[in-house]
């Protein structure tokens, strides 16, 4: 009886409430509106790209529920912009109400081909407005594109069955057909220039036979799951050249993604790779910049080659979801290399092959995730799905004059498979290095640190007082430990350091000759 009182009684109350409760009554806006931004500006996008979402919020902090009688942008229909007006999405919306002290979003986004504008000159302001009401109560908020021309290099695409092109790529002398979305470049395609950005869709194939030549300030971009292959005989050559501002690194050659906004600047795993087959040959790389890739070079076979299958200098990857650079039993000497940031390794000589880093920097401060392997990782050993083990020998693997470090410790791995027909050959050699065995774990021989065959003259633990390792700014400062501790024989074999500043007379460790941080304010 008291439970069916109860019911009675509140079903009254709201009865009663609900009786009492008047609609809401909307009063048309008499142009009293804030906005959380006087201008939207959507950054720097590539022709014919979408841009990201942006929001603008429309507060009204009147007492009165009002409604706007439209909400328009200036353009019309004809806008390259779109609008979604809480959740609605259109150019032109009528009637929009919004209570009293309350606010609603406005997400904007924008496709825009440059090719409908008279002379762009490679780059073209775009411009519209978002219109609240008309008349004397008319507000405006502007919106602001950059849109960048480009040359654009995609698959073809078969407008029938609309079956995009995939490659068929000579791997270890066997024709192998993959699912991997892309083309061979042209003949009229085999140099890149810095007159436009290049944007790449799929996997870009430099021919068996080929050279692909990029030129100081070009800038690649790669979309999503794309990349660049280097097959079988043929061969890539990055000719980039020192810059004087290194903020915009105007002469560099620039490796990163496509997407253009200050959100992605930093963004790991955007793109593919950079992918040098078995049979490729006679590849260089000098002053680059790759980031945000998967691995930002992927380089197998050719271990033992007359030639080093790639040499790479001046150069910087960063922010990597996997690895910097992955070796698969091949050839790699690195001079004045900087790398940072990787989900897994900065560096892994994979399978043997053989490697040699002199002035170096090969960090890894990865915050994104745990990673499982340092930032040096060296084995000799293939394993298949079965756990069958393909050995190859680890000929060299020799770095001089480098900085090792990062977030872990330790920072350098081994994993070997012993046996009488490989070799597991690597030296350590006036190195700064991360290495504290505080639980005396790594008992393994290749881990005993006062074995001359393998560690001679290094520095452990001692701080290589880096600018700042989160911008990948990796240079050092005056506090570093790395200073004047460099062995002078590998210091002439790389006499300037990446900054274009000589380093023959005190040498220091690392990529990088010392400098005076700016003080904060």
């Amino acid at each position: 009886m008291k439970r069916y009182l109860y019911f009675i009684v509140t079903l009254g109350f709201l009865m009663l409430w609900s009786s009492c409760r008047k609609d809401f009554e909307f009063s048309p806006s008499k142009g009293g509106l804030q906005f959380s931004k006087d201008t939207v500006y959507l950054d720097t996008v590539f022709t014919n790209i979408g841009s990201s979402t942006y929001n603008l919020k429309v507060y009204n902090r009147s007492d009165d529920d009002i409604s706007i009688p439209s909400i328009k942008l200036g353009l019309g229909e004809t806008s390259n912009y779109r609008l979604n007006v809480d959740g609605i999405p259109g150019k032109v919306f009528e009637n929009v109400e919004i209570l009293a002290k309350d606010s609603l979003f406005i997400f904007v986004e924008s496709t825009i081909d440059i090719n409908n504008f008279p002379n762009p000159n490679g780059n073209y302001l775009y411009t519209d407005q978002i219109e609240f009401d008309s008349g004397s109560n008319q507000q405006k908020v502007e919106l602001v594109t950059l849109v960048q021309d480009a040359v654009f290099i995609y698959p073809n695409r078969d407008n029938t069955t609309k079956v995009i092109e995939t490659l068929t790529l000579n791997i270890d002398d066997q024709i192998i057909e993959t699912e991997l979305q892309g083309r061979e470049l042209l003949p009229t395609e085999l140099t890149f220039t810095n007159e436009k950005p290049y944007v790449i869709y799929g996997f870009a194939t430099v021919p068996s036979g080929e050279r692909l030549t990029i030129e100081a300030g070009a800038r690649i971009h790669f979309h999503n799951d794309s990349g660049l292959i280097i097959s079988n005989n043929a061969s890539l050559n990055v000719n980039g050249a020192f810059s004087t501002d290194q903020e915009l690194l105007e002469n560099e050659v620039i490796f990163e993604g496509d997407r253009l906004e200050s959100a992605f600047a930093n963004v790991p795993g955007q793109w593919g790779t950079i992918w040098f087959l078995d049979g490729s040959n006679n590849n260089t790389i000098n002053y680059a910049t790759i980031k945000n890739a998967t691995a930002g070079i992927l380089c197998d076979g050719n271990p033992n080659g007359i030639r080093n299958k790639l040499t790479i200098t001046n150069s910087q990857i960063y922010n990597s979801s996997a690895f910097g650079i992955l070796g698969r039993n091949t050839s790699i000497v690195g001079r004045n290399v900087v790398i940072n940031n990787a989900g897994q390794s900065s560096f892994a000589g994979t399978i043997g092959g053989r490697y040699n880093f002199t002035h170096s920097t090969i960090t890894n401060y990865w915050r994104n995730s745990s990673r499982q392997l340092p930032a040096v990782f060296l084995n000799n050993f293939l394993l298949d799905e079965e756990n069958n083990a393909t050995l190859a020998s680890l000929t060299q693997a020799n770095f001089n004059n480098c900085i090792i470090y990062g977030n872990d410790n330790p920072e350098i791995g081994f994993d070997e498979i012993e046996d009488n027909a490989v070799s597991f050959n690597f030296k350590f050699t006036n190195c700064l290095i991360r290495f504290e065995d505080r639980n005396n774990t790594l008992t393994e021989a290749y881990y005993d640190l006062n074995d001359i065959n393998h560690y001679e003259g290094n520095i452990y633990n001692e701080d290589p007082n880096f600018k700042d390792t989160e911008l990948n700014k990796l240079m050092i400062g005056n506090e570093s430990a790395a200073i004047n501790k460099g062995n002078s024989t590998f210091a002439t074999q790389v006499p300037i350091d990446i900054l274009n500043v000589n380093r023959t007379t005190t040498p220091d460790l690392g990529a990088y000759q010392h400098i005076t941080f700016p003080k904060e304010e």
